[in-house]
Protein backbone atom coordinates (compact mmCIF):
# COMPACT_ATOMS: atom_id res chain seq x y z
CA UNK A 1 0.00 0.00 0.00
CA UNK A 2 2.90 2.38 0.72
CA UNK A 3 4.53 1.81 -2.67
CA UNK A 4 1.18 2.08 -4.45
CA UNK A 5 0.47 5.43 -2.79
CA UNK A 6 3.93 6.79 -3.65
CA UNK A 7 3.66 5.49 -7.22
CA UNK A 8 0.41 7.43 -7.63
CA UNK A 9 2.01 10.51 -6.06
CA UNK A 10 4.80 10.59 -8.67
CA UNK A 11 2.46 11.63 -11.48
CA UNK A 12 1.18 14.59 -9.48
CA UNK A 13 4.65 15.78 -8.45
CA UNK A 14 6.10 15.39 -11.95
CA UNK A 15 3.48 17.81 -13.26
CA UNK A 16 4.39 20.45 -10.63
CA UNK A 17 7.61 22.35 -11.40
CA UNK A 18 8.08 23.29 -7.74
CA UNK A 19 9.05 19.71 -6.86
CA UNK A 20 11.66 19.38 -9.62
CA UNK A 21 10.91 15.67 -10.02
CA UNK A 22 13.24 13.82 -12.39
CA UNK A 23 11.99 11.66 -15.29
CA UNK A 24 13.05 7.98 -15.52
CA UNK A 25 16.76 7.57 -16.16
CA UNK A 26 17.64 10.90 -14.55
CA UNK A 27 17.96 12.33 -11.06
CA UNK A 28 18.40 15.65 -9.35
CA UNK A 29 21.67 16.01 -7.50
CA UNK A 30 23.29 18.64 -5.31
CA UNK A 31 25.95 20.27 -7.50
CA UNK A 32 28.55 22.41 -5.75
CA UNK A 33 31.30 22.87 -8.37
CA UNK A 34 31.73 22.86 -12.14
CA UNK A 35 34.70 22.17 -14.40
CA UNK A 36 34.68 24.80 -17.16
CA UNK A 37 36.52 23.79 -20.36
CA UNK A 38 37.41 25.48 -23.62
CA UNK A 39 35.90 24.09 -26.81
CA UNK A 40 39.20 22.29 -27.39
CA UNK A 41 39.12 20.53 -24.02
CA UNK A 42 41.60 22.69 -22.10
CA UNK A 43 40.78 23.63 -18.52
CA UNK A 44 39.51 27.19 -18.21
CA UNK A 45 38.54 27.15 -14.51
CA UNK A 46 37.07 25.11 -11.70
CA UNK A 47 34.28 27.23 -10.28
CA UNK A 48 31.98 27.21 -7.28
CA UNK A 49 28.49 26.30 -8.55
CA UNK A 50 26.64 26.92 -5.30
CA UNK A 51 23.91 29.54 -5.00
CA UNK A 52 23.56 32.18 -2.31
CA UNK A 53 20.41 31.82 -0.19
CA UNK A 54 19.67 33.49 3.14
CA UNK A 55 23.27 34.61 3.35
CA UNK A 56 24.57 31.06 2.90
CA UNK A 57 25.98 29.12 -0.04
CA UNK A 58 23.74 26.16 -0.86
CA UNK A 59 24.13 23.41 -3.48
CA UNK A 60 22.34 23.84 -6.79
CA UNK A 61 19.80 21.17 -7.69
CA UNK A 62 20.71 19.96 -11.21
CA UNK A 63 19.02 17.31 -13.36
CA UNK A 64 21.76 14.80 -14.29
CA UNK A 65 22.03 11.53 -16.17
CA UNK A 66 21.40 8.45 -14.05
CA UNK A 67 20.96 8.22 -10.30
CA UNK A 68 23.01 7.89 -7.15
CA UNK A 69 25.18 4.80 -7.16
CA UNK A 70 24.45 2.19 -4.46
CA UNK A 71 26.93 1.79 -1.60
CA UNK A 72 29.38 -1.09 -2.00
CA UNK A 73 29.20 -0.92 -5.79
CA UNK A 74 32.98 -0.72 -6.20
CA UNK A 75 34.38 1.57 -8.89
CA UNK A 76 31.18 2.84 -10.45
CA UNK A 77 31.60 6.27 -12.10
CA UNK A 78 28.58 8.37 -12.96
CA UNK A 79 28.20 9.87 -16.44
CA UNK A 80 29.34 13.48 -16.89
CA UNK A 81 28.89 14.18 -13.18
CA UNK A 82 30.28 12.80 -9.93
CA UNK A 83 32.27 13.77 -6.87
CA UNK A 84 35.76 15.27 -7.12
CA UNK A 85 37.43 11.87 -6.60
CA UNK A 86 36.00 10.48 -9.82
CA UNK A 87 35.99 13.66 -11.90
CA UNK A 88 39.39 15.03 -10.93
CA UNK A 89 41.17 12.39 -8.84
CA UNK A 90 41.08 14.73 -5.84
CA UNK A 91 39.86 14.37 -2.26
CA UNK A 92 40.56 16.76 0.60
CA UNK A 93 42.63 15.13 3.37
CA UNK A 94 42.91 12.01 1.25
CA UNK A 95 43.98 8.96 3.28
CA UNK A 96 43.72 6.55 0.33
CA UNK A 97 45.33 8.37 -2.62
CA UNK A 98 45.82 5.15 -4.60
CA UNK A 99 42.10 4.38 -4.57
CA UNK A 100 41.30 7.98 -5.48
CA UNK A 101 43.58 7.67 -8.51
CA UNK A 102 41.81 4.43 -9.52
CA UNK A 103 38.39 6.13 -9.31
CA UNK A 104 39.58 8.86 -11.69
CA UNK A 105 40.99 6.28 -14.10
CA UNK A 106 37.66 4.42 -14.09
CA UNK A 107 35.82 7.71 -14.77
CA UNK A 108 38.17 8.57 -17.64
CA UNK A 109 37.94 5.09 -19.19
CA UNK A 110 34.16 5.04 -19.14
CA UNK A 111 33.89 8.37 -20.93
CA UNK A 112 36.56 7.72 -23.54
CA UNK A 113 34.89 4.45 -24.51
CA UNK A 114 31.66 6.30 -25.44
CA UNK A 115 33.12 9.17 -27.49
CA UNK A 116 32.63 7.66 -30.95
CA UNK A 117 29.06 6.55 -30.21
CA UNK A 118 27.98 9.96 -28.94
CA UNK A 119 29.55 12.17 -31.60
CA UNK A 120 29.22 15.48 -29.76
CA UNK A 121 31.90 18.23 -29.94
CA UNK A 122 31.13 19.26 -26.35
CA UNK A 123 31.50 15.67 -25.17
CA UNK A 124 34.75 15.30 -27.11
CA UNK A 125 36.08 18.37 -25.28
CA UNK A 126 35.48 16.53 -22.00
CA UNK A 127 37.35 13.50 -23.36
CA UNK A 128 40.35 15.65 -24.36
CA UNK A 129 40.37 17.14 -20.87
CA UNK A 130 40.26 13.72 -19.20
CA UNK A 131 43.11 12.45 -21.40
CA UNK A 132 45.35 15.36 -20.44
CA UNK A 133 44.33 15.97 -16.81
CA UNK A 134 46.89 15.33 -14.08
CA UNK A 135 45.17 14.85 -10.67
CA UNK A 136 48.16 16.39 -8.92
CA UNK A 137 47.08 19.74 -10.40
CA UNK A 138 43.79 19.69 -8.48
CA UNK A 139 45.43 21.14 -5.38
CA UNK A 140 46.07 24.32 -7.39
CA UNK A 141 42.35 25.06 -7.25
CA UNK A 142 41.38 26.05 -3.66
CA UNK A 143 37.68 26.05 -4.53
CA UNK A 144 37.80 22.24 -4.32
CA UNK A 145 38.79 22.37 -0.64
CA UNK A 146 35.38 23.87 0.15
CA UNK A 147 32.86 23.38 -2.63
CA UNK A 148 33.78 19.78 -3.49
CA UNK A 149 33.64 18.36 0.03
CA UNK A 150 29.96 17.37 0.14
CA UNK A 151 28.52 17.93 -3.34
CA UNK A 152 28.95 16.83 -6.93
CA UNK A 153 30.48 18.45 -9.98
CA UNK A 154 29.51 18.81 -13.66
CA UNK A 155 31.20 19.87 -16.89
CA UNK A 156 30.53 23.07 -18.84
CA UNK A 157 31.98 24.56 -22.02
CA UNK A 158 33.17 28.15 -21.70
CA UNK A 159 30.62 30.65 -22.98
CA UNK A 160 27.68 28.21 -22.86
CA UNK A 161 24.91 28.30 -20.30
CA UNK A 162 24.03 24.60 -20.55
CA UNK A 163 26.11 21.85 -18.98
CA UNK A 164 27.72 19.20 -21.19
CA UNK A 165 25.33 16.46 -20.06
CA UNK A 166 22.46 18.64 -21.35
CA UNK A 167 23.84 18.59 -24.91
CA UNK A 168 21.13 17.20 -27.27
CA UNK A 169 23.46 14.58 -28.77
CA UNK A 170 24.48 13.36 -25.32
CA UNK A 171 20.86 13.23 -24.17
CA UNK A 172 19.75 11.23 -27.24
CA UNK A 173 22.53 8.69 -26.69
CA UNK A 174 21.65 8.40 -23.02
CA UNK A 175 17.98 7.68 -23.74
CA UNK A 176 19.00 4.91 -26.12
CA UNK A 177 21.22 3.41 -23.44
CA UNK A 178 18.33 3.43 -20.96
CA UNK A 179 16.13 1.55 -23.43
CA UNK A 180 18.80 -1.11 -23.96
CA UNK A 181 19.69 -1.54 -20.28
CA UNK A 182 16.28 -2.64 -19.05
CA UNK A 183 16.07 -5.68 -16.79
CA UNK A 184 16.12 -9.06 -18.50
CA UNK A 185 13.87 -10.49 -15.77
CA UNK A 186 10.17 -9.97 -16.32
CA UNK A 187 7.37 -10.67 -13.88
CA UNK A 188 4.15 -9.39 -12.42
CA UNK A 189 4.62 -6.13 -10.54
CA UNK A 190 3.17 -6.27 -7.01
CA UNK A 191 2.11 -2.63 -7.25
CA UNK A 192 0.42 -2.40 -10.65
CA UNK A 193 -0.20 -6.07 -11.44
CA UNK A 194 1.27 -5.58 -14.92
CA UNK A 195 3.89 -7.82 -16.54
CA UNK A 196 7.04 -5.72 -16.87
CA UNK A 197 10.85 -5.79 -16.39
CA UNK A 198 11.53 -6.10 -12.65
CA UNK A 199 13.96 -3.96 -10.67
CA UNK A 200 16.89 -5.94 -9.28
CA UNK A 201 17.99 -3.18 -6.89
CA UNK A 202 15.87 -0.25 -5.73
CA UNK A 203 17.44 3.19 -5.47
CA UNK A 204 18.19 4.89 -2.14
CA UNK A 205 15.81 6.99 -0.06
CA UNK A 206 17.41 10.23 1.09
CA UNK A 207 16.39 12.79 3.67
CA UNK A 208 15.73 10.40 6.58
CA UNK A 209 17.34 11.90 9.69
CA UNK A 210 20.11 9.70 11.09
CA UNK A 211 20.38 7.52 7.97
CA UNK A 212 23.56 7.14 5.94
CA UNK A 213 24.51 10.10 3.77
CA UNK A 214 24.02 8.11 0.57
CA UNK A 215 20.53 7.12 1.70
CA UNK A 216 18.91 3.81 2.60
CA UNK A 217 16.56 1.24 1.14
CA UNK A 218 13.07 0.29 2.24
CA UNK A 219 13.03 -2.68 -0.17
CA UNK A 220 16.07 -4.93 -0.38
CA UNK A 221 17.47 -8.40 0.35
CA UNK A 222 21.14 -9.02 1.05
CA UNK A 223 21.17 -12.41 2.81
CA UNK A 224 20.15 -15.87 1.68
CA UNK A 225 18.01 -16.26 4.79
CA UNK A 226 15.59 -13.63 3.48
CA UNK A 227 15.25 -15.16 0.03
CA UNK A 228 12.81 -17.85 -1.11
CA UNK A 229 11.62 -19.77 -4.17
CA UNK A 230 14.99 -19.31 -5.84
CA UNK A 231 14.55 -15.53 -6.03
CA UNK A 232 17.49 -13.24 -5.26
CA UNK A 233 17.80 -9.60 -4.22
CA UNK A 234 14.68 -7.50 -4.88
CA UNK A 235 13.13 -10.14 -7.11
CA UNK A 236 11.76 -11.50 -3.81
CA UNK A 237 9.47 -8.45 -3.78
CA UNK A 238 8.84 -8.04 -7.52
CA UNK A 239 8.38 -4.39 -8.42
CA UNK A 240 8.75 -3.14 -11.97
CA UNK A 241 11.66 -0.87 -12.83
CA UNK A 242 9.25 1.93 -13.67
CA UNK A 243 7.39 1.71 -10.34
CA UNK A 244 10.66 1.36 -8.39
CA UNK A 245 11.89 4.57 -9.97
CA UNK A 246 8.59 6.39 -9.43
CA UNK A 247 8.12 5.58 -5.75
CA UNK A 248 11.74 6.35 -4.84
CA UNK A 249 11.70 9.62 -6.79
CA UNK A 250 8.40 10.71 -5.25
CA UNK A 251 9.55 9.98 -1.70
CA UNK A 252 12.90 11.70 -2.26
CA UNK A 253 11.03 14.76 -3.57
CA UNK A 254 9.13 14.94 -0.27
CA UNK A 255 12.09 14.27 2.01
CA UNK A 256 15.05 15.79 0.20
CA UNK A 257 13.67 18.09 -2.49
CA UNK A 258 13.07 21.84 -2.63
CA UNK A 259 9.57 21.41 -1.11
CA UNK A 260 10.74 19.33 1.85
CA UNK A 261 9.78 21.99 4.42
CA UNK A 262 6.14 21.50 3.43
CA UNK A 263 6.20 17.71 3.56
CA UNK A 264 8.93 16.57 5.97
CA UNK A 265 8.99 16.61 9.77
CA UNK A 266 11.68 15.16 12.03
CA UNK A 267 9.99 13.99 15.21
CA UNK A 268 12.27 12.29 17.71
CA UNK A 269 14.02 9.49 15.81
CA UNK A 270 11.27 9.40 13.19
CA UNK A 271 11.19 11.30 9.91
CA UNK A 272 7.60 11.91 8.86
CA UNK A 273 6.40 12.50 5.29
CA UNK A 274 2.92 13.94 4.75
CA UNK A 275 0.98 14.42 1.52
CA UNK A 276 -2.50 14.43 0.03
CA UNK A 277 -3.57 13.05 -3.34
CA UNK A 278 -4.09 16.56 -4.70
CA UNK A 279 -2.89 20.05 -3.66
CA UNK A 280 -4.83 21.10 -0.54
CA UNK A 281 -4.73 23.81 2.11
CA UNK A 282 -4.15 21.14 4.77
CA UNK A 283 -1.09 19.83 2.92
CA UNK A 284 0.23 23.37 2.78
CA UNK A 285 -0.14 23.84 6.55
CA UNK A 286 -0.03 20.49 8.35
CA UNK A 287 3.74 19.97 8.67
CA UNK A 288 4.35 23.53 9.83
CA UNK A 289 1.46 23.16 12.29
CA UNK A 290 2.95 19.88 13.56
CA UNK A 291 6.28 21.69 13.96
CA UNK A 292 4.99 24.92 15.53
CA UNK A 293 1.55 24.16 16.97
CA UNK A 294 -0.57 27.29 17.31
CA UNK A 295 2.69 29.26 16.91
CA UNK A 296 2.26 28.64 13.18
CA UNK A 297 0.38 31.95 13.04
CA UNK A 298 3.49 33.84 14.17
CA UNK A 299 5.64 31.98 11.63
CA UNK A 300 3.61 33.21 8.65
CA UNK A 301 5.17 36.05 6.68
CA UNK A 302 3.26 39.25 7.46
CA UNK A 303 3.15 40.02 3.73
CA UNK A 304 1.56 36.66 2.82
CA UNK A 305 -2.06 37.46 3.52
CA UNK A 306 -3.37 34.47 1.57
CA UNK A 307 -1.37 31.99 3.64
CA UNK A 308 -2.35 33.72 6.86
CA UNK A 309 -6.00 33.28 5.98
CA UNK A 310 -5.46 29.59 5.23
CA UNK A 311 -3.72 29.10 8.57
CA UNK A 312 -6.55 30.85 10.40
CA UNK A 313 -9.12 28.66 8.61
CA UNK A 314 -7.12 25.58 9.60
CA UNK A 315 -7.06 26.58 13.27
CA UNK A 316 -10.76 27.46 13.16
CA UNK A 317 -11.48 24.00 11.74
CA UNK A 318 -9.71 22.47 14.76
CA UNK A 319 -11.72 24.63 17.15
CA UNK A 320 -15.14 24.29 15.59
CA UNK A 321 -15.20 21.23 13.30
CA UNK A 322 -18.27 20.56 11.14
CA UNK A 323 -18.88 23.31 8.60
CA UNK A 324 -15.46 24.82 9.32
CA UNK A 325 -13.93 21.86 7.44
CA UNK A 326 -15.70 22.95 4.28
CA UNK A 327 -14.33 26.47 4.68
CA UNK A 328 -10.83 24.94 4.68
CA UNK A 329 -11.20 22.22 2.01
CA UNK A 330 -13.54 21.79 -0.95
CA UNK A 331 -14.06 18.07 -0.27
CA UNK A 332 -12.69 17.05 3.15
CA UNK A 333 -14.53 13.70 3.11
CA UNK A 334 -13.31 12.70 -0.35
CA UNK A 335 -9.69 13.87 -0.17
CA UNK A 336 -7.23 11.24 1.12
CA UNK A 337 -4.15 12.05 3.20
CA UNK A 338 -1.04 9.92 3.77
CA UNK A 339 1.40 9.99 6.68
CA UNK A 340 4.56 7.86 6.52
CA UNK A 341 6.98 7.51 9.44
CA UNK A 342 10.54 6.31 8.70
CA UNK A 343 13.54 5.59 10.94
CA UNK A 344 17.17 4.79 10.08
CA UNK A 345 18.42 1.21 10.42
CA UNK A 346 22.04 0.94 9.26
CA UNK A 347 21.97 0.93 5.42
CA UNK A 348 18.22 0.37 5.47
CA UNK A 349 15.20 2.39 6.47
CA UNK A 350 12.48 1.05 8.77
CA UNK A 351 8.83 1.93 8.30
CA UNK A 352 7.55 2.99 11.72
CA UNK A 353 3.98 3.68 10.69
CA UNK A 354 1.76 4.44 7.72
CA UNK A 355 -1.55 6.23 8.26
CA UNK A 356 -4.08 7.13 5.59
CA UNK A 357 -7.67 8.30 5.49
CA UNK A 358 -9.77 11.32 4.56
CA UNK A 359 -8.86 14.86 5.53
CA UNK A 360 -12.10 15.02 7.53
CA UNK A 361 -10.88 11.99 9.50
CA UNK A 362 -7.50 13.66 10.07
CA UNK A 363 -9.05 16.91 11.25
CA UNK A 364 -11.44 15.00 13.53
CA UNK A 365 -8.54 13.21 15.18
CA UNK A 366 -6.53 16.42 15.55
CA UNK A 367 -9.57 18.05 17.19
CA UNK A 368 -10.03 15.10 19.51
CA UNK A 369 -6.35 15.15 20.48
CA UNK A 370 -6.38 18.82 21.38
CA UNK A 371 -9.69 18.41 23.18
CA UNK A 372 -8.31 15.50 25.20
CA UNK A 373 -5.17 17.39 26.27
CA UNK A 374 -6.78 20.84 26.50
CA UNK A 375 -6.30 22.78 29.77
CA UNK A 376 -6.88 26.28 31.02
CA UNK A 377 -3.97 28.44 29.93
CA UNK A 378 -2.20 31.33 31.55
CA UNK A 379 -1.62 34.44 29.41
CA UNK A 380 1.76 36.06 28.86
CA UNK A 381 3.25 37.73 31.92
CA UNK A 382 6.47 39.71 31.83
CA UNK A 383 9.01 37.60 29.93
CA UNK A 384 6.77 34.55 30.19
CA UNK A 385 5.16 33.52 26.91
CA UNK A 386 1.51 32.46 26.91
CA UNK A 387 0.72 28.76 27.02
CA UNK A 388 0.02 27.50 23.46
CA UNK A 389 -3.57 26.71 22.58
CA UNK A 390 -2.41 23.86 20.33
CA UNK A 391 0.93 22.51 21.63
CA UNK A 392 3.14 20.93 19.00
CA UNK A 393 3.72 17.21 19.45
CA UNK A 394 7.45 17.71 20.05
CA UNK A 395 6.63 19.98 22.97
CA UNK A 396 4.78 17.13 24.64
CA UNK A 397 7.58 14.70 23.83
CA UNK A 398 10.14 17.09 25.31
CA UNK A 399 8.46 16.80 28.72
CA UNK A 400 9.73 13.23 29.07
CA UNK A 401 13.41 14.15 29.54
CA UNK A 402 15.65 16.89 30.85
CA UNK A 403 17.46 17.22 27.53
CA UNK A 404 16.37 16.48 23.98
CA UNK A 405 19.05 13.82 23.53
CA UNK A 406 17.56 11.84 26.43
CA UNK A 407 14.02 11.56 24.99
CA UNK A 408 13.16 7.85 24.69
CA UNK A 409 13.30 7.13 20.94
CA UNK A 410 10.51 4.57 21.18
CA UNK A 411 7.90 7.26 21.99
CA UNK A 412 7.93 9.45 18.87
CA UNK A 413 6.26 7.07 16.42
CA UNK A 414 3.48 5.86 18.78
CA UNK A 415 2.69 9.42 19.85
CA UNK A 416 2.32 10.62 16.25
CA UNK A 417 0.13 7.61 15.44
CA UNK A 418 -2.03 8.32 18.49
CA UNK A 419 -2.55 11.92 17.42
CA UNK A 420 -3.24 11.30 13.73
CA UNK A 421 -5.02 7.95 14.06
CA UNK A 422 -7.06 8.67 17.19
CA UNK A 423 -5.36 5.79 19.05
CA UNK A 424 -4.42 5.42 22.71
CA UNK A 425 -1.42 7.46 23.85
CA UNK A 426 1.73 5.41 24.53
CA UNK A 427 1.92 4.19 28.13
CA UNK A 428 5.58 5.13 28.27
CA UNK A 429 4.81 8.78 27.56
CA UNK A 430 2.64 9.12 30.68
CA UNK A 431 5.10 7.20 32.87
CA UNK A 432 8.06 9.28 31.63
CA UNK A 433 6.26 12.57 32.33
CA UNK A 434 5.34 11.45 35.85
CA UNK A 435 8.98 10.55 36.47
CA UNK A 436 10.05 14.02 35.37
CA UNK A 437 7.45 15.62 37.66
CA UNK A 438 8.77 13.61 40.62
CA UNK A 439 12.38 14.36 39.68
CA UNK A 440 12.17 18.16 39.43
CA UNK A 441 8.78 18.86 41.11
CA UNK A 442 7.64 20.97 38.18
CA UNK A 443 3.95 20.70 37.32
CA UNK A 444 3.57 22.85 34.22
CA UNK A 445 1.01 23.28 31.46
CA UNK A 446 2.59 20.92 28.91
CA UNK A 447 3.15 18.10 31.39
CA UNK A 448 -0.40 18.34 32.60
CA UNK A 449 -1.58 18.28 28.98
CA UNK A 450 0.08 14.87 28.61
CA UNK A 451 -1.37 13.66 31.91
CA UNK A 452 -4.88 14.88 31.09
CA UNK A 453 -4.77 13.32 27.63
CA UNK A 454 -3.73 9.95 29.06
CA UNK A 455 -6.41 9.99 31.75
CA UNK A 456 -9.09 11.03 29.28
CA UNK A 457 -8.28 8.72 26.40
CA UNK A 458 -6.54 5.71 27.90
CA UNK A 459 -8.39 5.39 31.22
CA UNK A 460 -11.74 7.05 30.39
CA UNK A 461 -11.33 9.31 33.44
CA UNK A 462 -12.76 12.56 32.19
CA UNK A 463 -10.84 15.62 33.30
CA UNK A 464 -12.12 19.18 32.92
CA UNK A 465 -10.09 21.98 31.36
CA UNK A 466 -10.14 24.15 34.48
CA UNK A 467 -10.84 23.87 38.21
CA UNK A 468 -13.72 21.55 39.08
CA UNK A 469 -14.68 22.34 42.72
CA UNK A 470 -17.32 19.59 42.73
CA UNK A 471 -14.98 16.74 41.82
CA UNK A 472 -14.70 14.33 44.76
CA UNK A 473 -11.83 12.04 43.73
CA UNK A 474 -9.45 11.91 46.72
CA UNK A 475 -6.36 12.24 44.49
CA UNK A 476 -7.75 15.36 42.79
CA UNK A 477 -8.74 16.86 46.16
CA UNK A 478 -5.32 16.16 47.61
CA UNK A 479 -3.65 17.87 44.64
CA UNK A 480 -5.84 20.93 45.19
CA UNK A 481 -5.10 20.83 48.94
CA UNK A 482 -1.36 20.66 48.32
CA UNK A 483 -1.58 23.69 45.99
CA UNK A 484 -3.58 25.64 48.62
CA UNK A 485 -1.05 24.81 51.34
CA UNK A 486 1.82 25.93 49.11
CA UNK A 487 0.03 29.18 48.23
CA UNK A 488 -0.58 29.86 51.91
CA UNK A 489 3.13 29.38 52.60
CA UNK A 490 4.04 31.86 49.84
CA UNK A 491 1.46 34.41 50.99
CA UNK A 492 2.81 34.18 54.52
CA UNK A 493 6.56 34.14 53.81
CA UNK A 494 6.85 35.70 50.34
CA UNK A 495 6.95 34.43 46.77
CA UNK A 496 10.75 34.22 46.48
CA UNK A 497 11.36 31.36 48.89
CA UNK A 498 14.48 29.25 48.49
CA UNK A 499 12.48 26.11 49.22
CA UNK A 500 8.71 25.69 49.18
CA UNK A 501 6.71 22.69 50.37
CA UNK A 502 6.49 21.68 46.70
CA UNK A 503 10.28 21.47 46.51
CA UNK A 504 10.46 19.36 49.64
CA UNK A 505 7.31 17.25 49.68
CA UNK A 506 5.60 17.03 46.27
CA UNK A 507 6.87 13.57 45.32
CA UNK A 508 6.02 11.94 48.63
CA UNK A 509 2.71 13.80 48.95
CA UNK A 510 1.54 12.57 45.54
CA UNK A 511 2.65 8.97 46.16
CA UNK A 512 2.14 8.39 49.92
CA UNK A 513 -0.24 11.12 51.19
CA UNK A 514 -0.78 9.62 54.64
CA UNK A 515 2.87 9.99 55.56
CA UNK A 516 3.10 13.65 54.50
CA UNK A 517 -0.17 15.61 54.79
CA UNK A 518 -0.52 15.54 58.61
CA UNK A 519 2.89 17.19 58.85
CA UNK A 520 1.96 19.76 56.18
CA UNK A 521 -1.27 20.66 57.97
CA UNK A 522 0.64 21.35 61.20
CA UNK A 523 2.98 23.65 59.27
CA UNK A 524 -0.05 25.25 57.63
CA UNK A 525 -1.27 26.45 61.04
CA UNK A 526 1.87 28.55 61.43
CA UNK A 527 1.51 29.99 57.93
CA UNK A 528 -2.20 30.86 58.18
CA UNK A 529 -1.53 32.69 61.41
CA UNK A 530 0.63 35.18 59.53
CA UNK A 531 -2.17 36.13 57.14
CA UNK A 532 -4.49 38.96 57.92
CA UNK A 533 -8.07 40.05 57.30
CA UNK A 534 -10.15 38.71 54.44
CA UNK A 535 -7.25 36.77 52.93
CA UNK A 536 -6.99 34.60 56.04
CA UNK A 537 -10.73 33.99 56.22
CA UNK A 538 -11.02 33.12 52.53
CA UNK A 539 -8.04 30.78 52.66
CA UNK A 540 -9.42 28.93 55.69
CA UNK A 541 -12.76 28.53 53.90
CA UNK A 542 -11.05 27.17 50.79
CA UNK A 543 -8.95 24.67 52.74
CA UNK A 544 -12.04 23.51 54.63
CA UNK A 545 -14.07 23.17 51.41
CA UNK A 546 -11.35 21.06 49.82
CA UNK A 547 -10.77 18.99 52.94
CA UNK A 548 -14.38 18.22 53.96
CA UNK A 549 -15.12 15.39 51.45
CA UNK A 550 -11.90 13.60 52.44
CA UNK A 551 -12.58 10.95 55.04
CA UNK A 552 -8.93 9.99 55.44
CA UNK A 553 -5.58 10.29 53.74
CA UNK A 554 -4.85 7.30 51.47
CA UNK A 555 -1.70 5.39 52.29
CA UNK A 556 -0.71 5.19 48.62
CA UNK A 557 -1.84 6.58 45.26
CA UNK A 558 -1.67 4.56 42.03
CA UNK A 559 0.10 5.95 38.96
CA UNK A 560 -3.28 7.01 37.55
CA UNK A 561 -4.16 8.81 40.79
CA UNK A 562 -0.76 10.47 40.88
CA UNK A 563 -1.64 11.98 37.51
CA UNK A 564 -4.98 13.15 38.88
CA UNK A 565 -3.11 14.64 41.88
CA UNK A 566 -0.96 16.64 39.44
CA UNK A 567 -4.08 17.85 37.58
CA UNK A 568 -5.71 18.95 40.86
CA UNK A 569 -2.54 20.78 41.82
CA UNK A 570 -2.34 22.47 38.41
CA UNK A 571 -6.02 23.46 38.38
CA UNK A 572 -5.91 24.99 41.85
CA UNK A 573 -2.61 26.79 41.25
CA UNK A 574 -3.81 28.11 37.90
CA UNK A 575 -7.02 29.31 39.55
CA UNK A 576 -5.03 31.30 42.13
CA UNK A 577 -2.90 33.05 39.52
CA UNK A 578 -5.75 33.55 37.06
CA UNK A 579 -7.71 35.40 39.73
CA UNK A 580 -4.65 37.47 40.55
CA UNK A 581 -4.14 38.36 36.86
CA UNK A 582 -7.80 39.27 36.49
CA UNK A 583 -7.62 41.44 39.61
CA UNK A 584 -4.57 43.25 38.24
CA UNK A 585 -6.42 43.86 34.97
CA UNK A 586 -9.40 45.32 36.80
CA UNK A 587 -7.19 47.67 38.79
CA UNK A 588 -5.56 48.84 35.59
CA UNK A 589 -8.96 49.60 34.07
CA UNK A 590 -10.05 51.63 37.07
CA UNK A 591 -6.96 53.78 36.84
Amino acid sequence: MILRSLNALYGRLAADERYQVAPPGYSRQKVTFKVVLTSGGELHAIEDARQSSDGRLRPRQVLVLGGTKPSGSGLNPCFLWDNSQYMLGFKADDKKPERTRRTFNAFRTRHLECEDAIGSPAYSAVCRFLEAWDPDRASDHPVLEDAAVTGFGVFQIQGRAAFVHEDPAVDRWWRCQMDEQGSSVEGQCLVTGALAPLARIHKKIRGVAGAQGAGGSIVGFNEDAYESYGKSQSYNAPVSEDVAFRYVTALNALLDGPMREKHRLVFGDTTVAFWTDRPTATEDIFIEFAREGSGVVEAVDAQDEGRRQRVERFLRALREGGEAYSDLEADPEGTPFFLLGLSPNAARISVRFFERGSLAHLLDNLRRHHRDIGLGRRPASGKRRPDPEFPAAWMLLAQTARETKDIPPILAGPLMRAIVGGLRYPEGLYAAVLRRVHADRTVNYLRCCVIKGYLNRNLDREVSMSLDPDRLDPAYRLGRLFAALEKTQKDALGENLNRTIRDGFYSSASATPRSVFPKLLRTYQHHIAKLEGGLRVNRERLIQAIFDPLETFPANLSLADQGLFAIGYYHQTNDFYTKRDESADDEGTDN
